[in-house]
């Protein structure tokens, strides 16, 4: 692909950001191999403006999501504090464009994460803690009509992100056999465990550590990591009031405020 079209799905995408109006896709101006280059482009753009990083998600680590988007391996983006919301808040109308929720494992680093060939051990010694969360999935482009380079182009369809109160070291819980419930107002909307993400949500941080690491952007301490969907993506409109409990890990909430009439 050329410059100019890498230049032209960044500007599709921060233009939509901008004005909160989704867009067309981004996969006639670019292909997956230079999906990343425009994720790039609005990481520079976002930094120049003063926005602060705070870790990265990973995406795309259910093997029935990758089938559809014809993908063979889990995908990245970047977390941003402004993007981060307290536990049980509520998140005001349109911060999210076509939000999706679903629940997740985050980690918080105490330690840099630098090999590009990270261990299980390298990973567990660096993690202060886990705890639960959801995350809001948004994304730019129109009635998320998404290929593989729509969605890693946007920033792997990031939106805002829930962290529950309560840290838990990694010896006092079984992550890949925690299981999920994720409610919208007391009634059970998404279920899962943790052996959902990728075999076990440690699995799917490896994957990024690792691949942050050749990238030359290594995980640091201090960043959040989200380690992909323990069960199903469900639809966030206003009104709704999501909470979800992962076993050994306690329960998170997330309220989303009803548009003005």
């Amino acid at each position: 692909m050329t410059e100019t079209s890498i230049a032209a799905a960044a500007d599709r995408l921060l233009e939509a950001h901008a004005t909160g109006v989704p867009c067309a896709p981004v996969r006639d101006l670019i292909g997956p191999d230079d999906a990343y280059t425009v994720q790039r482009r609005l990481t520079e753009r976002w930094l120049a403006e003063g926005r602060r990083p705070v870790g990265r998600k990973t995406g795309l680590t259910s093997p029935a999501v990758q089938r559809q988007l014809g993908a063979d391996s889990p995908g990245f983006g970047t977390l941003w504090a402004d993007t981060a919301v307290p536990d049980g808040a509520e998140i005001p109308a349109g911060s999210v464009l076509q939000g999706h929720a679903q629940a997740e494992v985050a980690l918080v680093l105490e330690r840099d994460l630098p090999h590009e060939r990270t261990t299980a051990a390298d990973l567990i010694r660096a993690t202060a803690f886990a705890l639960p969360a959801i995350e809001v999935a948004g994304s730019r482009v129109r009635d998320w009509d998404v290929a593989l380079a729509d969605t890693v182009a946007d920033n792997a369809s990031s939106g805002m992100y829930v962290l529950g109160n309560r840290p838990v070291p990694l010896d006092r819980v079984d992550l890949r056999l925690c299981g999920m419930v994720l409610e919208r107002r007391g009634e059970q909307v998404s279920t899962g465990t943790g052996a959902a993400c990728l075999g076990h949500p440690l699995n799917a941080a490896l994957w990024l550590a690792g691949t942050l690491a050749r990238a030359g952007e290594p995980l640091r301490a201090g960043d959040t990591v989200l380690t992909g969907a323990l069960g199903p993506m469900v639809a966030a409109v206003p009104g709704d009031v999501l909470e979800a409990r992962i076993e050994g890990l306690g329960d998170v909430r997330v309220a989303f405020a009803k548009e003005d009439s």
